[in-house]
């Protein structure tokens, strides 16, 4: 059997400590709305450079992690591929746009701020994610990197067809969303390509100069609580930003969290299962599983702002995808971790892997 990692102070109580955050950056933004003017203040074009800053560090310990001369193998592996292909790009902008339709049609903003979360697929935030319930991190990278392929291709089309074309075949009206493949490249390099290129970085100068047995037992674990430090920090500051918004407009921020919330549970329920029928490992689902459920909320928020205003409502839903995000999903890693006692007890770990019912000893 595998050895149960201790968890850090900071792990255990990561709930209590995001709700924690949230609360104060909540409190903060109403009673002292000059926070917001001086985050603002630091905004480049439609990046927030706080945020930016608290994303890229957030990231870089998960993607340190990875052992990229084995990725090579995720691509092998086209059924898991094509599974992830179809829950991100299918099932995915289906099921959010029929949930923004039905919860949101009298209210036209917010529901193309809903739509636009559901057609941004995570780059980022699922790294984190994973990285706590134990996934596979190079499946996950992978992933993560075949994602922001079909999000640079695809986005500017996806958007075009889910709010243009097809509301107003449904007698709903439709909004013109003009953004190019070249905003969607930049915020993809933003949020994914910095922290990347400096895990690999990290990973190669750490092998070639100190040695493996360095890297993974000395180098990673310093490195690996900037996290959960950086998460606390990028939570402050979005809460900080819409806590006026919050407190004013409790019943608008309800009416997107309820659809948003069904979002979020149900992707990753229905993908877990749907991987678990093909035969992934612990590992595979729930890397599987929280790249279907998350979501790219920077580049959501990105687009919204840049097409309808920062004061829009479609940036209003935008902002409230990760404000609901962050503790839907941070439940859905401790609803994980109990898949992997209940259904994979007899995972052993091998030379090339995680071996499971299979290879029970």
């Amino acid at each position: 059997m595998s050895e149960v990692k201790q968890l850090s102070f900071l792990d255990r109580f990561l709930t209590l400590w995001i709700f924690l955050t949230m609360f104060v950056g909540v409190g903060g933004g109403y009673f002292y709305p000059e926070i917001r003017q001086v985050i603002n203040r630091f905004q480049v074009g439609t990046t927030n450079i706080p945020i930016a800053i608290g994303l890229i560090l957030m990231m870089y310990p998960p993607l340190a992690k990875v052992k990229y001369e084995l990725l090579g193998e995720v691509f092998k592996n086209f059924k898991v591929l094509a599974l992830s292909l179809v829950q991100n790009w299918v099932i995915g902008p289906v099921l959010m746009f029929l949930l923004a339709i039905t919860f949101l049609t009298g209210h036209h903003e917010y529901m193309v701020g809903l739509i636009l979360i559901g057609l941004a697929r995570c780059i980022a935030m699922v790294i984190v994610w994973n990285d706590l319930a134990s996934g596979d991190t190079e499946y996950c990278a992978g992933l993560v990197a075949f994602n922001s392929i079909f999000q640079v291709l695809f986005f500017s089309i996806y958007a075009y067809i889910f709010i243009t074309v097809v509301p107003q075949w449904l007698g709903l009206e439709g909004s013109v969303v003009n953004i190019s493949i070249g905003q969607i490249a930049e915020s993809v390099f933003i949020y994914l390509g910095i922290p990347f290129i400096a895990g690999i970085i990290s990973r190669v100068i750490g092998l070639k100069t100190k040695g493996k047995d360095w890297y993974e037992q000395k180098f990673i674990p310093k490195i690996s609580p900037i996290t959960l430090i950086a998460l606390l920090f990028t939570i402050l500051v979005m809460f900080s930003l819409k806590g006026e918004y919050i407190v004013q407009l409790p019943l608008d921020v309800i009416r997107i969290a309820i659809p948003l919330c069904i979002y979020f549970v149900v992707m990753f329920f229905v993908s877990f299962i749907l991987s678990m029928k093909a035969g992934a490992t612990y590992e595979q689902s729930t890397t599987l599983s929280f790249t279907a459920a998350s979501n790219n909320f920077e580049l959501a928020i990105a687009v919204a702002v840049a097409v309808f205003g920062i004061d829009s409502g479609q940036a209003f839903a935008a902002v409230i995808g990760p404000l609901v995000e962050v503790p839907v999903l941070i439940s859905m890693v401790n609803v994980a971790l109990w898949f992997k006692r209940k259904y994979f007890p007899y995972a052993v770990e091998t030379p090339t892997g995680v071996c499971h019912m299979a290879c029970k000893p």
